[in-house]
């Protein structure tokens, strides 16, 4: 079961905090398992609760007045069901020596409802699926790469469950993320939208094309991203921008946070992938983004990622910016044995940028220098990030 990994992220117990995540990564568990002493939990997520605060969020501050002296932290999950009682929970944590845990599944009714942040009162933390370095050696990339690495799965054993999961949880977001949350007018051309965005996974967002796919407007397709991004089903991964003298693109990314879950919405679970095939090249390079993208988010939240490509098609998998240090570059490869033709093109644009580390993050078995290149096993080249 999920208990049974030891999470990266730490959490303060002196301090009232805002913990993000996707459904299904393990916050209320890691939750439960921080704060398993003196603590009262809420659960928005239970109907009855939800109306009961929703109809008189005044409900929080009679429990919290009523509460001994024991009951250190107060934790309310899902807490942007009901914006309104950040309100409250302001007041109360002036009032009163509590410590309120508040995790959210979307940050969208936060973030346009003008919701009460708590200004600086509480950290705010993210959560994600389960890292290759949290699962040790019950890690099997293989596995990874299929299904993805969301906590639940990992009580799965057959191939069966593990997809019927997938496939019901695509479903849950579309019904209580999307459809319950009013987050969009009409469902039908969002759930197309997810199927293209997500066959577009990793690649350079071109929004006339999916639109037309889809058949909306060109800013509807921009504003399904902004939902997919509060809602935490994916991040961009901006055009990196310099003072370089080749063109640069200036269009973004786009990733979703798992591979199982964009496998469930482009509907290949089924589907196997082979080794040495484009399938699998792309399949590798989204897991070690996604495992990049939680190691920074987890240690080093002042990074920047982004990615590079010239108007010669010449592109750099990510570039990190990391402030008092070198442009980190860092190359994907899946094979087991990196040659030097692989990497021409990156070296050589490498090379003009100057003042950098270069990278590349494969499958071989040992690290090697090629050139100004280092290349690393992947588990080894991604430890070296923390």
């Amino acid at each position: 079961m999920s208990q049974d990994f030891k999470r990266l992220l730490k959490l303060p117990k002196k301090h009232s905090l805002f913990l993000f995540g996707p459904r299904g990564v393990g916050k209320s568990t890691l939750l439960k398992e921080c704060f398993a002493k003196n603590s009262y939990f809420i659960d928005l997520l239970d109907t009855n609760t939800e109306e009961k605060f929703s109809r008189n969020p005044e409900e929080l501050r009679y429990l919290v007045e009523a509460l001994d002296k024991k009951t250190s932290h107060i934790i309310i999950d899902e807490v942007q069901k009901i914006p309104r009682l950040l309100d409250l929970v302001h007041l109360l944590i002036e009032k009163y020596d509590k410590k309120f845990i508040l995790t959210g599944s979307s940050a969208r009714k936060l973030k346009y409802g003008n919701a009460n942040l708590l200004a600086g009162r509480a950290f705010v933390y993210n959560l994600y699926p389960f890292s290759f370095l949290e699962l040790g050696e019950s890690f099997d990339l293989k596995g990874a790469l299929h299904y993805g690495l969301l906590p639940k799965l990992v009580k799965f054993k057959k191939k069966e469950d593990k997809i019927l999961f997938l496939k019901s949880y695509a479903q849950t977001y579309l019904k209580e993320e999307i459809q319950m949350e009013q987050l969009v007018r009409k469902l039908e051309p969002f759930r197309n939208f997810l199927e293209v965005s997500s066959q577009m996974n990793g690649k350079i967002i071109n929004y006339s094309n999916i639109a037309r796919d889809v058949g909306v407007e060109d800013k509807t397709i921009r504003e399904y991203y902004s939902i997919l991004e509060d809602t935490l089903i994916g991040f961009s991964l901006t055009a990196f921008q310099h003072s370089f003298r080749k063109q640069l693109s200036t269009k973004p990314k786009f990733y979703f946070f798992d591979l199982g879950v964009v496998r469930a919405l482009n509907r290949s679970l089924n589907l196997p992938l082979e080794e040495s095939t484009f399938e699998y090249g792309n399949a590798f390079e989204h897991f070690i983004i996604t495992e990049v993208y939680k190691l920074v988010g987890y240690f080093h939240d002042d990074y920047r990622l982004h990615y590079l490509k010239t108007k010669d098609d010449v592109e750099v998998d990510l570039v990190i910016d990391r402030p008092g240090q070198p442009l980190l570059f860092i190359e994907i490869k899946s094979s087991k044995n990196v040659r030097a033709e692989d990497l021409s093109k990156f070296i050589k644009i490498t090379k003009e940028f100057g003042d950098c580390e270069a990278i590349c993050l494969s499958r071989d078995e040992c690290k090697k220098k090629i050139h100004n290149v280092m290349v690393y096993p992947w588990q080894e080249g991604l430890k070296a990030l923390i």
